[in-house]
């Protein structure tokens, strides 16, 4: 039997965790500019009809209370990799196929851990317990039915569908549930008049291949309760992307290079994290009348350097001819191969070889220097061009000043000591935050006055989802041993 583990509305959930503040909520995880689009959405914000994919000002519209969070990559990962090993615990067949959801095949082990469904309210129970999410789980002969169960009785749902059971789930199971099933299929299915999964036993496998292409293979399994997709443990990753929507269209060939390198620099991050190396670079361009296009290369070589996706990228870019201004821009690697695996050696040794050596090494020191202090702490110049410092009276550098804020209201939780530092690093300036036993929170906030005002201005707004009721500020002498900006506990 096979389950399928979905966690319940998983970054929401996290936030909703970590912030008591935001439980029973309608919150929305995301970017918060006017392009923004929802990534996910809790449970209390979908009652309103708000859903992922969904535009920010249309969630807005539907819900003008709304709390936006902005998301939080690394303690999602986190969460997921705990929420694996948990799931590994009652069988080693697991299959991660997103950062919210796997599959496992628990045949095998009633003998441990008692039947399929026993097993799968321990799972939930497990997670509960240790880590205060909920998950829906289906339960199912074969892989595509058991991920149809555990989105029948979302949230905290259990689903089992037995072995006599599934002719007739089949025969009833509206046809626009079957996974793969998208827009340009279910405009087929209407001509021939298909609006169940059984409904689809009627054609040969001839037509549906005719019909559908390679897919029309599997329908033609699909509906007859066959499903050769099996368990992949640890299934390897085949591609790794990211992209960004634009907070406004754009034109300026530069602007667009210059977000190119940095997704190419999440990219190669990514690569480096999972120790592999990719073997093509492609680019992603939505317009503003939202057609899109992609574009993919080979590498020279192998590669986990940002310089080299991005050199690859920019090529990429640079053949495309721009009608109309840009709404997303995306970079993707595939071809992954682990970073040691045995390639062929070049017989003459290329002056590009050492560049990519030196670009790598770069890599990596930055990479270090991401994970101790964060990513905002180190950016390539073009990101973050300086600024000539603007003279004070005798042509003096610009003032430094240290102040410490005492904060009051609805802010202590870990939510708002993340975002102060967020906010802090991408100001500049060093400094601390933690609570108090009073129930306020403390700041200090060290560097150029004019980014230490920055935050004291910050502070009496706070992040979304908190209450600043009142904010005292003093002048401090200034601490010459004070580095970078810290949560104290």
């Amino acid at each position: 039997m096979i389950l399928h583990i979905d966690m319940d509305a998983f970054f929401a959930a996290v936030e909703q965790r970590d912030n008591p503040e935001l439980k029973h909520r309608p919150v929305v995880v995301c970017g918060n500019s006017p392009r923004a689009v929802v990534s996910t959405a809790s449970y209390e914000a979908r009652q309103f009809g708000i859903h992922s994919a969904m535009p920010l000002f249309q969630a807005k519209q539907l819900c003008p209370h709304l709390i936006v969070v902005p998301g939080h990559r690394e303690k999602y990962a986190a969460a997921s990799q705990q929420i694996m090993a948990i799931i590994s615990k009652f069988t080693p067949l697991v299959e991660p196929v997103s950062i919210d959801e796997a599959y496992a095949d628990v045949t095998g082990c009633s003998t441990l851990f008692g039947p399929p469904p026993v097993i799968a309210r321990q799972i939930k129970q497990t997670l509960f317990t240790h880590l205060a999410l909920t998950c829906s789980i289906g339960i199912a002969p074969v892989k595509f039915l058991a991920k149809i169960a555990s989105d029948m009785n979302k949230p905290d749902g259990l689903t089992h569908i037995t072995r006599e059971q599934m002719p007739t789930v089949i025969q009833t199971l509206p046809v626009h549930q079957v996974p793969g099933v998208g827009k340009q299929a279910m405009h087929r299915m209407k001509e021939l008049n298909i609006q169940t999964l059984g409904d689809i036993q009627r054609f040969d496998v001839t037509l549906l291949t005719k019909k559908f292409g390679k897919f029309g293979r599997r329908l033609y399994q699909l509906c007859r309760g066959l499903d050769e997709d099996r368990i992949q443990p640890r299934a390897a990753r085949k591609s790794i992307s990211s992209e960004t929507t634009l907070e406004t269209d754009i034109s300026d060939e530069q602007t667009a290079r210059k977000i190119l390198l940095s997704l190419a620099g999440r990219v190669g991050r990514e690569l480096r994290k999972k120790n592999r190396v990719c073997e093509s670079v492609s680019i992603k361009i939505k317009f503003s009348d939202f057609t899109q296009i992609t574009r993919t290369r080979k590498t020279p070589a192998r590669t986990c350097s940002t310089e080299a996706i991005f050199h690859q990228a920019r090529l990429l870019f640079e053949q495309v001819k721009l009608t109309q201004k840009i709404r997303l821009l995306g970079v993707g690697v595939s071809h992954l191969q682990p970073k040691h695996a045995p390639v062929q050696m070049a017989l003459l040794s290329l002056p590009e070889d050492n560049t990519t050596k030196q670009w790598e090494s770069v890599d990596q020191a930055m990479d270090r220097i991401f994970e101790k202090f964060g990513r905002e702490m180190v950016t390539p110049a073009v990101l973050n061009p300086l600024k000539n410092p603007s003279p004070g009276k005798g042509g003096q550098m610009t003032r430094t000043s240290a102040k410490k804020l005492i904060i009051s209201g609805k802010v202590q939780g870990v939510y708002f000591r993340l975002e102060t530092r967020k906010a802090a690093l991408q100001a500049g300036v060093d400094g601390y935050v933690k609570n108090r036993a009073d129930g306020s929170v403390e700041a200090v906030f060290q560097g150029p006055t004019q980014a230490v005002d920055q935050m004291v201005a910050w502070c009496h707004q706070g992040p979304p989802a908190a209450r600043v009721d009142q904010v005292t500020v003093e002048t401090l002498a200034l601490q010459p041993d004070t580095n970078g900006f810290d949560i104290r506990y």
